[in-house]
């Protein structure tokens, strides 16, 4: 395998090239092997699992090299605002604890009200509406080879 290694890193650079050039992506990286995996709570009730894809490795390449093109992307034309924390390289939970924790003391010290509100969108990414966030996409810049790979 590793005799074969340059000639298959030639092919599958053409491949990626032309899926993202042309929004295509072969049959082949859209299929996956759905795996339940279990949260917590009562392993008798089906919503205590979620969905684990596999998915092909050549899919998984091509589509972290798209999402790192998305993320630039959005980054440099402040479609992500600063204050976000999902999601973004060197940026966590406890990011977003620090400067949650920062902000309030600040206002506290300074003798300002502090009103805090917690929410919890359960699924909410499977909630998202594929169209609107082609949409915001689009109005941020993306380019449309990028945009028709995402749809497909």
């Amino acid at each position: 395998m590793r005799e074969l290694a340059d000639e298959l890193a030639k092919l599958l650079s053409i491949i990626y090239q032309q899926s993202w050039l042309t929004g295509e992506i072969p049959d082949d990286w859209k299929l996956a092997n759905v795996t339940p995996i279990h949260k917590k709570h009562g392993r008798e009730d089906p919503s205590n699992y979620r969905p684990v894809s596999l998915t092909s490795v050549p899919g998984k390449i091509v589509a972290q090299f798209i999402l790192s093109v998305i993320t630039q992307n959005l980054q440099d034309g402040q479609g992500i605002r600063p204050s976000q924390h999902g999601f973004r390289r060197g940026r966590s939970c406890l990011t977003n604890l620090i400067s949650f924790y920062n902000q309030v003391t600040r206002l506290v010290d300074a003798g300002r009200a502090v009103d805090v509100v917690y929410l919890d969108f359960s699924k909410a990414f499977d909630t998202v509406s594929h169209s609107t966030l082609l949409d915001k996409l689009a109005a941020h810049g993306l380019d449309r080879s990028t945009l028709h790979w995402v749809r497909n």
